[in-house]
């Protein structure tokens, strides 16, 4: 049986380093091609007569694109969690050729964490999701640069909530007698307005593709929760896509980076921060859910249109959820524990029921 030849690749913007290393021989060959097209033809073409083959890259900004390309000529491409990379202490020295070189080597021996990449299907709806979290940024963004140039004007609004229909009226009616100040106030709306236009033009995108398969069931059935509508759960759906690689609950909360960072060394028991690891986009989206959870359990107007015509059995468990989740916020609160640690905690309960409503209403491979 042929031995099997490793090959690490460390991917750049206009440029890849290769080491491709002989199981059988121990020996590592490494070079330089261009990232374009036609040098990775020629790199393909190269590589083809070291079958059997088991290239890897890190995840990073180059995407997915080089893994894609070397599947679809028949070479097995894995890529690599770079967090979980792991490094010698006291290595000081770092090339992309000694990059490329380790890798090939931790992949050889076993010692790399595989990223499970999205299709490209999956990743062209996550990027909408994502585009719609940027210009909402971007909206919070433009409303703080109007409303601190009029603080500095010593104008506030009084008569009501910011950004309700009677503030849009007070704003509008807002005259100022400097010519610098009314082309700054004019400008800070008119950005505004375009980035509301934005939004609001990303949430009918967002409605439309949540409304087709392979979304339709897994959004509908994650709308029966509190506090997450069609955007929230798109999202989810879209960041997590095929939720079954997580064996457990416990297995996706430690990838959300949900769960306490830990030292522990003989006796000594140390468990700090939540270690923030994986998807932050997900983390956020929940920790931003679990808020509604600090109010009594109730089925308002809203959730219960949401609810209509779905499975009894995800409407039941999303009332435990409801039922729980306020509990243990109110009993935390008892403790005294400090309102962020109590969110992030709901977060991760609320973790294990999105998990289970994910694995029955997802397809076999969305």
């Amino acid at each position: 049986m042929s031995s099997i030849t490793y090959v690490g690749l460390d991917v750049h913007k206009r440029t890849i380093a290769v080491a491709m290393l002989q199981t059988g021989t121990g020996e590592v060959q490494q070079w330089d091609v261009a990232n374009e097209p036609t040098a990775l033809k020629r790199l393909i073409r190269k590589l083809k007569p070291h079958a059997p083959l088991r290239c890897v890259y890190e995840a990073g900004p180059t995407g997915y694109a080089l893994q894609r390309l070397l599947q679809k000529e028949g070479i097995e491409c894995m890529i690599a969690a770079p967090s979980l990379i792991p490094v010698r202490q006291g290595d000081r020295i770092k090339t992309d050729h000694r990059d490329a070189r380790k890798l090939a080597q931790l992949h050889a021996a076993g010692l790399l964490t595989a990223v499970h990449p999205p299709t490209e299907d999956e990743e062209s709806v996550r990027d909408l999701c994502r585009c719609r979290e940027d210009a909402q940024l971007d909206l919070v963004r433009s409303r703080h640069r109007l409303s601190k140039f009029l603080l500095r004007r010593a104008l506030v609004f009084h008569d009501g909530n910011q950004w309700s229909q009677k503030h849009r009226t007070w704003l509008h009616g807002l005259k100022f007698s400097r010519t610098a100040d009314q082309v700054v106030f004019e400008d800070y709306m008119l950005a505004l307005e375009q980035h509301e236009a934005r939004v609001a033009a990303l949430d009918e995108q967002l409605v439309a593709v949540a409304a087709q398969e392979p979304y339709r069931a897994p959004v509908a059935q994650l709308r029966c929760f509190r506090g997450i509508d069609t955007v929230t759960a798109l999202s989810l759906a879209a960041e997590l896509h095929d939720v079954r690689r997580f064996p457990t609950a416990p297995s996706l909360m430690a990838y959300l980076g949900l769960v306490p960072s830990e030292h522990s060394s003989g006796d000594q028991r140390r468990r700090g921060k939540i270690t923030k690891t994986g998807n932050r986009h997900v983390r956020r989206l929940l920790i931003e859910t679990a808020w509604h959870y600090r109010h009594k359990p109730a089925v308002g107007v809203r959730l219960a249109k949401r609810r209509r015509g779905q499975p009894p059995q995800v409407i039941a468990r999303a009332d435990r959820a409801q039922q729980r989740l306020c509990t243990q916020y109110r009993r935390l609160v008892g403790r005294n524990k400090h309102h962020n640690t109590i969110v992030v905690a709901i977060a991760r309960m609320l973790i294990g029921y999105v998990w289970e409503t994910l694995r029955e209403a997802q397809p076999s491979q969305i």
